[in-house]
């Protein structure tokens, strides 16, 4: 097209790259490049005098044409803001065309008059809007304006962004100058203050009503249909501020430039726009939208509306944003918010919601726990907030000399302590039930009841076990949750049935919060005992019922607990298992109570198991964490709720009722009635017994959840180590609860540490929180690295279970390095496996037999005794046997560093192989592979020749056979190329010499 003679333009909206681009094409034979400027839009010819550096005439057009094209002649005239040119250069344009290449830019939206508009195009030989980055240009440029920006803030700038290469930049400078501010820096913000005046005075050019749409997008921040828009839709349209989506609405190219557009408005204008748009959007949508406006009371009404339609973590949002507002509350509304965000695993804001009816002033823990968290997003940091709450609480103030509470204050006590136990404050919680009477209402007192054991257990153990004797004389026939309550004092001192009472309870259809917190205690116990396989399964069964409710937090924390439980058990080793890469989405066995039609709590429309609620990625919607689990093949219908009446009828309503009936019994409450927290075992339907059905076939079998055996089970589960690590490490990129993020961080860190991967397990430990399972994978990494002296210690939090003895027997593998004697005693309380590795440490024998209790437990455990049985030995014939099946077992699993360690042992007695492995051709070796796997990583030579247990010289020499393999000039430019496209590694890579 610049070819030839012709006027090709470039349009788009403020900062696309207009100018970038021109820059770009004007770099061939000589260029006159000038263009218009905003305050001198008047000065005659003024953009063709910068570009041809002369004085023009300017009276009339025809020879101010010919002055240029005198000068211009076979070179490239370049005029960029068309939008601000003189008419005079505007009406030479035309005629310059016809000899002259011109190139010129014009913003959208411009201006410019319609005639002179049509006059351009019709002499343009092209008219080219500039289309927006994609994603991976967006990123990349990002990255390279603030390189110390992690992925996620990098994301998180493009898709705000949204392709626009100024927003991109300038947003990233922002992000960087915020998160680490250098002496003599610019304040953050004002890069963002420069552009947001750019983008605003080309926004003025725009018809009100387009200004009023694109201002309209931005408050909504979401994609919204042309006829919601109004008239100012097609001018957006045409000056390509916005695009159509896939479902025919029309999406803001830059998710910045609409939320501008938005800050323009002025206070009053803003309030007409939020009140019209409330008039206009779903009742969830309007709520908000009248809360911007300052009709909180309309607010209120319209989100205790929008929790009538909703189910699970969306209606808990709802009724934490109605319980939020300035405005007054009916405290049964609290305690039907508190009741939603307990089953959606948010504890301290039901204990926040709870506080206000409690009478303690309307009490907020903190900013980051308010209206942030009424935006349905998981619980952050809020063993914190539980914290500040209890302490903040004036529990004694209603003590026993205070009036005789009402019922409904002794059940907002009630729920106030089970809210305060599940956020990690048993005394708190112990101080809020103490008020309750023996003669309140039986739930009530189940509650009571529930509330104290668990407090007790938590804080004084032997004490609780003889309170639980007390109270199961209490309760005969305990409600559900006093029966989970037993189940955990049960499984706390391992008395023999304790894990089919806590399955009976995880799968009791009698109340979500009750079966969620009994099968997370039972997933941590499994895991404590060392049963990775069955904690896996059932966390993973749990995942798919909490997707199904739309409960985040319980979700996201059960498949973390499932991800840290297969990454530390690791493949099956037995050879005629099924292929380990069956991927998760086949569906795993669920007991016969789970398979049963769901119990509609009242005041919650039931959800069918098809409806899983996936969690979105980062930047993605629709993208499934774990598969939910199919449904029967006779429809997928919801389920009829028990009373007969229809979802979203008066049965699910939370809104306060008008009248003041005795005995009224607000729907969606929940706690006074059958089937609620702690209702009582009566009034149960046909969902429910065949739940108890199922329950108790699980107790009589005497398996924990009829759990398979576990080669089964990590048949149909473990995807491999990419698999697990996939989803582990999207975890981590999530707003999470601590419990969450912190097995997704240990389960990550792990598979990195294991696989040779040491910096970056490093990094997700230093981000992770504070969790037992980060605190033992930091201490194993350290060993892994070779840093001995910072794992000897043992260290952890937990003084019993597996993860107790990990931290011992990394200690010991430490001290071993160190040549130093161990100084921590062996805790009590472990599974057998690490019982007798810690027993052959201490008497230097049994380390074969103590590998083989690790077989159904953890393969890389099973391969450390091996190497321990390698080392201490004395027979050579044994220890050689011993490290050739711990290496032949770790490069089976991708275990580097371990097999590294058993080629060092095996080195040590001169061990050699009896014949040289094919040769490979241009395929890479395994060993290539994973030297330039640590390569890619930015390991140098010394640390991967520590690693793999190979000496300096192999490692440039497989880096070298890689390089010539894949025709690389560099070492970083084989790795890059060996994982661009990678192929199957020849697993035939060792050498003769056992390297």
């Amino acid at each position: 097209m610049l070819q030839r003679p012709g006027l090709v333009v470039l349009t788009g909206p403020p900062g696309c790259g207009r100018t970038t681009l021109l820059r770009r094409l004007a770099t061939a034979g000589p260029v006159h490049a000038g263009g218009g400027l905003a305050m001198l839009q008047t000065v005659p010819a003024l953009a063709l005098s910068r570009a041809v550096r002369a004085k023009l005439p300017t009276h009339d057009i025809h020879l101010l044409a010919e002055a240029v094209r005198s000068r211009v002649r076979g070179g490239l005239l370049v005029i960029d803001d068309l939008h601000y040119v003189d008419p005079a250069t505007l009406a030479a344009l035309p005629l310059l065309a016809a000899h002259c290449r011109v190139l010129a830019a014009l913003r959208t939206p411009h201006r410019l008059p319609p005639a002179t508009e049509a006059a351009l195009r019709a002499a343009a030989t092209a008219w080219i809007p500039v289309p927006p980055l994609t994603a991976a240009e967006a990123h990349d440029l990002a990255r390279r304006t603030a390189p110390q920006l992690d992925d996620t803030a990098l994301t998180a700038v493009a898709e705000r962004a949204g392709g626009n290469p100024l927003a991109v930049t300038a947003l990233a400078r922002n992000a960087a100058s915020e998160s680490r501010p250098a002496a003599g820096a610019r304040p953050a913000g004002a890069e963002i203050d420069q552009v947001a005046y750019a983008i605003a005075t080309a926004l003025a050019d725009l018809p009100r009503p387009a200004r009023t749409a694109l201002a309209a997008l931005g408050l909504l921040g979401r994609p919204a249909p042309a006829g919601l828009l109004g008239a100012g839709a097609t001018d957006l349209q045409a000056a390509g501020l916005v695009v159509p989506d896939q479902d025919g609405g029309l999406l803001p190219v830059s998710t910045y430039v609409a939320e501008t557009a938005a800050g323009l408005l002025d206070s009053a204008a803003r309030v007409d726009l939020h009140t019209r748009l409330a008039d206009l959007t779903p009742p969830a949508e309007a709520a908000r939208h009248l809360a911007a406006a300052g009709d909180l009371p309309g607010a209120h009404r319209r989100a205790l509306a929008a929790a009538d339609q909703a189910a699970g973590g969306d209606r808990a949002a709802l009724l934490l944003f109605a319980c939020e507002l300035a405005v007054p509350v009916d405290p049964r509304v609290r305690l039907a918010a508190a009741d939603a965000l307990l089953a959606a695993g948010r504890p301290a804001a039901a204990a926040r919601v709870l506080s206000a009816a409690r009478g303690s002033g309307g009490l907020v823990i903190s900013s980051a726990a308010g209206p942030a968290a009424a935006q349905g997003g998981a619980e952050i940091g809020q063993s914190d907030a539980a914290r500040v709450l209890a302490a903040e609480l004036d529990f004694p103030s209603r003590g026993t000399q205070a009036s005789p509470a009402s019922p409904l204050a002794l059940e907002i006590d009630v729920l106030l302590g089970e809210a305060l136990l599940q956020a990690g404050e048993p005394a708190a919680a112990r101080a809020a039930v103490r008020s309750v009477p023996d003669a309140a209402a039986a739930p009530v007192v189940a509650g009571r009841d529930r509330v104290l054991l668990l407090a007790e257990l938590a804080t004084d153990p032997p004490a609780a076990r003889d309170l639980a004797d007390k109270i199961a004389a209490r309760h005969p026939a305990p409600a559900p949750g006093v029966a989970a309550a037993l189940a955990a004092v049960q499984a706390h001192f391992r008395t023999p049935g304790w894990d089919a009472a806590l399955a009976a309870a995880a799968t009791s259809a009698a109340d979500p919060l009750i079966s969620r917190w009994s099968a997370w205690l039972l997933v941590e116990r499994l895991a404590a005992d060392g049963r990775l396989t069955e904690s896996a399964a059932v966390a993973l069964r749990a995942a798919r019922d909490c997707a199904a409710d739309l409960a985040y937090g319980w979700q996201t924390r059960f498949a973390a607990a499932a991800d840290w439980a297969l990454a530390l058990h690791g493949p099956a080793t037995d050879p005629a298992t099924t292929d380990p890469a069956a991927a998760l989405h086949r569906p795993a066995a669920r007991p016969a109570s789970a398979s049963a039609a769901p119990t509609r709590r009242e005041g919650r429309s039931a959800t069918p198991a098809s409806a899983a609620h996936p969690l979105p990625g980062p930047g993605q919607r629709g993208v499934p964490l774990w598969a939910p689990s199919p449904l029967s093949a006779t429809g997928s219908q919801p389920p009829v709720p028990e009373t007969g009446q229809p979802h979203g009828t008066a049965a699910d309503s939370v809104t306060p009722p008008t009248g003041d009936t005795p005995g009224e019994n607000p729907q969606g409450l929940g706690h006074l009635r059958p089937g609620g927290i702690y209702g009582t075992t009566a009034s149960r339907g046909p969902a429910q017994a065949a739940a108890d059905r199922g329950a108790a076939e699980s107790a009589a079998s005497g398996r924990a959840g009829a759990v398979p055996p576990n080669d089964d089970v990590i048949a149909e589960l473990w995807d491999g180590v990419d698999g697990v690590l996939r989803r582990a490490a999207n975890l981590t990129d999530r707003a999470l609860p601590d419990e969450a993020r912190g097995y997704a961080t240990a389960a990550t860190a792990l598979i990195e540490a294991d696989t040779g991967l040491l910096a970056a397990a490093r990094a997700h430990l230093d981000g992770g929180p504070a969790h037992p399972a980060t605190s033992w994978v930091a201490q194993e990494t350290a060993w892994l690295d070779g840093q001995p002296d910072r794992a000897v210690l043992p260290g952890g939090a937990d003084d019993s279970g597996l993860l107790a003895g990990l931290h011992a027997i990394t200690a010991r593998w430490a001290s071993h390095d160190l040549g130093a004697d161990p100084a921590a005693a062996m805790p009590a309380g472990l599974p057998a496996a690490a019982r007798r590795t810690l027993t052959a440490w201490a008497t230097g024998t049994g380390f074969t037999a103590a590998a083989d209790g690790w077989r159904p437990v953890a393969l890389r455990e099973r391969i450390r005794c091996l190497l321990a049985a390698g080392l201490t030995d004395t027979d050579a014939a044994r220890a050689v046997d011993a490290l050739l099946t711990a290496e032949k077992l770790a490069d089976a699993a991708g275990l580097t560093v371990l097999a590294g360690r058993a080629r060092r042992g095996l080195r040590r007695h001169n061990v050699h192989r009896d014949t040289r492995s094919p040769r490979s051709g241009d395929q890479l070796t395994r060993r290539e592979t994973d030297v330039l796997r640590l390569v890619a990583a930015g390991e140098p030579t010394r640390r991967i020749a520590g690693q793999l247990g190979i000496s300096a010289e192999t490692v440039d020499t497989h880096i070298r056979a890689g390089m010539r393999k894949l025709g690389a000039r560099t070492r970083t430019e084989a790795a890059a190329l060996a994982f661009a496209n990678p192929a199957r590694p020849d697993t035939s890579d060792t050498l003769k010499d056992g390297r």
